[in-house]
């Protein structure tokens, strides 16, 4: 009995032993990232599909989360509560994190597929060597309108929104800098600018659009255009492709003199863990037909130029989704404001919404 004691003693021992190897296997495993890949977006900004294609490729388990704001992103990033592994924030947030130093430098030489990369997308000013980022999606802000309410070819440029014709009839997205940026492009005004005057002025011009505003809302601005509640929708261009391909009523305006030009951008956070897992995203996501997958379900453009050829011709075509390197030209990227700047946009825009209620 005894020895029979002391053999189940020694088998228990060797499981406890076993076990907490086991365990300090795991958490070590964790710890580094092991095959856990945490990916940080924007909601509904990537195709599924790919994600699994991705899993099965390399063996990867993607736990994927998403935010609705770059400084949400921000937020939660600087807090650090989560490893994230890598996210996608727009032009300006690139620079604010990478001056917060929450950015890993890029080790381009991990993401040979980068080469399929466009090089009017490249080396931009936000990350002039792309030291920190490589570009995910870009996209411009501009018109959308019903022709069954607005004669085709009548908008053309940010001020025909002042017209009369249009009282109670346009939806705005929600978002200071785009809509004070419009006002401020519609009166050739840097979209970036920090002059008072001007900025004061943008927002006479916006208390001005008042009448017309039937609503400044964020998602349900796709609906609301898809059922022909408004003549009239000011949101970005991947938003307005869903839109037209929901509705073949619904048109697409990039209007004159000037509009903004954004980049979303991998980037692999400082506290990231799983650093071949990132490079393996990038690289796969960069592939020019899974670009061209991701395009076509999202809605956005790719900036691998290389899988344009894999999208319907009337697509690449479409000068309001894919722009002329002379139009790209005329059009400005955001950039980074500093922090009091930002609350100013923040404000006047507002004061615009408690007025145009």
């Amino acid at each position: 009995m005894k020895r029979l004691m002391i053999a189940v003693g020694a088998i228990l021992l060797a499981c406890l032993t076993l076990w907490g190897a086991s365990l300090k296997l795991t958490e070590s495993s964790v710890a580094s990232g092991g095959k856990r890949l945490i990916i940080y977006n924007w909601g509904d900004y990537i195709d599924p599909a790919l994600i699994k294609k991705f899993e099965k490729k390399t063996g990867y388990q993607v736990i994927y989360q998403t935010f609705d704001s770059n400084e949400a992103m921000y937020t939660k990033i600087n807090q650090g509560g989560t490893a994230y592994d890598l996210t996608i924030p727009s032009d300006y947030m690139v620079t604010k994190m990478r001056r917060g130093k929450l950015l890993r430098p890029l080790a381009l030489q991990r993401i040979p597929n980068r080469k399929y990369l466009g090089h009017d997308f490249l080396h931009k000013s936000f990350d002039v060597k792309n030291a920190y980022s490589l570009p995910y999606f870009w996209g411009t802000l501009g018109i959308v309108y019903n022709d069954r309410l607005v004669k085709p070819g009548s908008i053309k440029t940010w001020d025909d929104l002042w017209q009369r014709r249009f009282r109670h009839n346009i939806l705005l997205v929600d978002s200071a800098r785009d809509m004070i940026g419009m006002s401020l492009a519609s009166m050739h005004y840097s979209m970036n600018t920090t002059n008072a005057l001007q900025l004061h002025l943008a927002k006479a011009k916006l208390d001005q659009l008042g009448p017309n505003i039937k609503a400044i809302i964020s998602d349900e601005l796709k609906m609301y255009m898809i059922q022909n509640e408004a003549a009239v929708g000011v949101t970005w261009s991947g938003e307005a492709a869903e839109m037209l391909s929901n509705n073949r009523h619904l048109h697409y305006v990039l209007p004159k003199p000037y509009s903004n030009l954004w980049f979303d951008n991998f980037v692999i956070p400082k506290t990231a863990k799983n650093l071949a897992g990132a490079y393996a995203f990038i690289n796969f996501m960069l592939n020019p037909k899974n670009a061209a997958q991701n395009a076509a379900y999202v809605g956005y453009a790719s900036p691998v130029q290389a899988a344009w050829q894999h999208l319907p011709q009337a697509v690449r075509r479409d000068r309001s989704f894919y722009p002329t390197q002379k139009m790209v030209k005329k059009l400005m990227v955001f950039k980074d404001l500093p922090p009091k700047m930002v609350q100013k946009y923040n404000d006047l825009f507002l004061e615009f919404k408690m007025y145009a209620r």
